[in-house]
């Protein structure tokens, strides 16, 4: 959530509440306009309650993350009912895609904005004095802790998969220049920014639209010439016409986490085939490998879809003997979401929403054995650990705290934490080497050394 300022005549200013649903897209958007509000003179204020005026920036991906947009403008326009909050603007992928239908539900939020209009909300709040002429690169209002922050290579999507409705709502593919990218990273990086975690739709085709050929290898090259960041992790990379020459860059360059999300979506070639993804099993199964023996010891993590129309009983097992054979480090699953506008809706939704959930359970139950084998494999090793948070612990008679981190092979907010009781204290957003002395499913503990 936004932080507020000190300056006492700024706090008696009527505030502005950002309230951020969905994915770290979204949370980039939010830091944006929050950067852009900052630099005009307004008041970010933390708690919604107490806004003059509440932006929701909403998610519309699946059907789960619509409710929730939803509830949140709800009780948004119920403070406005109240005269707790005089102003309700509605922000994002929701709004983008569904405007005209919560225009006519909701007559009460004041003003509904897509996913890039920062411009109009500015101008909405501060009128003509709104200066458009921003370079905000590295000026955003972090709502991370200040040790690490996502930063968007490109906006918007190409490809054509059958289930997804990012493009409906974020249009096509649209990379930044790597100048702008490097010149926000070390701006980033003078704010005390240690990681930065590179997010898109689809990293790679990163730099095709701009120039003519894709250009992660480049990009990341870049980055990790600036000081003061230590750890580049990237994220979303779309496994069909996957960039082979980024895995040279990962395994020379130090640092660049030895880390890679590859979200794979399915097993099985007929299903793969229908969500038109361009890639079959064998060639799913021969990329994991390449990339296993080009960059050894790296950490994968994956994203699967449980219940699409195409996957039968056969489909669904095929998926399971995947994750066996496959052995990812991480994995995420959701459930399928018919969505409007998408060419896998005319299949219609035939997986019942109970078997969904069950293929659900059983894909993390079987990640969860894969998981627990793979920490257990890590006791004794010495990991460094960027420590984030702490817990004050007391046994008997000596105070100690414990503490929690992540790895090389953690991204953050999803994936494992290390727990840490130390009778020393650790800065937090700092690095310290710990030795692995025990291992859960998601979870590994250890001492300093």
């Amino acid at each position: 959530m936004p932080q507020t300022t000190g300056d006492k005549a700024i706090s008696e200013r009527p505030g502005i509440s950002v309230v951020t649903l969905g994915c770290e897209k979204n949370t980039v958007d939010s830091e944006v306009i929050m950067g852009m509000m900052a630099r005009h003179g307004l008041r970010l204020e933390p708690d919604a309650e107490r806004a003059d005026t509440i932006i929701i920036n909403t998610c519309g991906f699946i059907d789960v993350a619509k409710r929730e947009s939803v509830n949140a403008v709800l009780e948004a326009v119920e403070l406005k009912k109240q005269g707790q909050v005089k102003n309700v603007f509605v922000a994002g992928c929701l709004s983008e895609r569904y405007r005209s239908e919560l225009e006519l539900e909701l007559p009460e939020v004041d003003r509904f904005f897509g996913t890039q209009d920062f411009e109009s909300i500015l101008k909405e709040l501060v009128g003509n004095q709104a200066d458009l002429r921003y370079d905000l690169l590295g000026e955003r209002q972090l709502t991370t802790p200040k040790h690490f922050a996502y930063m968007k290579i490109s906006e918007g999507c190409d490809n054509p998969c059958s289930f997804c409705a990012i493009p409906i709502m974020r249009g096509g593919h649209r990379s930044r220049s790597i100048e702008e990218l490097e010149f926000e990273a070390m701006m980033l990086a003078s704010n005390g920014v240690k990681e930065i975690v590179l997010i898109a739709q689809d990293s790679t085709y990163y730099g095709l639209d701009l120039y003519g050929s894709r250009a992660l290898s480049k990009l990341l090259e870049r980055l990790a010439r600036i000081n003061g960041i230590e750890w580049i992790r990237l994220m979303y990379a779309y496994p069909a016409k996957f960039p082979m020459d980024i895995l040279d860059v990962i395994a020379s360059e130090p640092k660049i986490a030895k880390y890679l999300d590859i979200p794979v979506q399915h097993a099985s070639t007929e299903v793969l085939k229908s969500m038109r993804r361009g890639i079959t099993r064998r060639t799913t199964e021969d990329l994991i490998g390449k990339i296993r023996d080009r960059v050894p010891g790296i950490t994968l993590r994956t994203t699967l879809i449980t219940g699409y129309p195409a996957e039968g009983e056969r489909e669904f097992a095929e998926l399971e003997e995947f994750i066996e054979t496959m052995q990812f480090d991480r994995l995420g699953v959701f459930t399928y979401s018919q969505e409007e506008g998408t060419t896998a809706h005319p299949l219609g939704d035939p997986v019942p929403q109970e078997e969904k959930l069950r293929r659900q359970a059983r894909l993390y139950e079987l990640q969860s054995e894969i998981s627990l084998e793979k920490n257990l494999a890590k006791i004794g090793r010495i990991e460094r650990v960027l420590v984030e948070r702490s817990e004050e612990l007391s046994e008997g008679n000596e105070e100690s705290n414990i503490y929690y981190g992540r790895t090389e092979a953690d991204a953050p907010e999803v994936d494992n934490e290390v727990r840490i009781i130390s009778n020393r204290e650790i800065p937090m957003g700092e690095f310290a080497r710990v030795q692995i002395t025990g291992a859960m499913e998601h979870e590994l503990e250890g001492v300093l050394k």
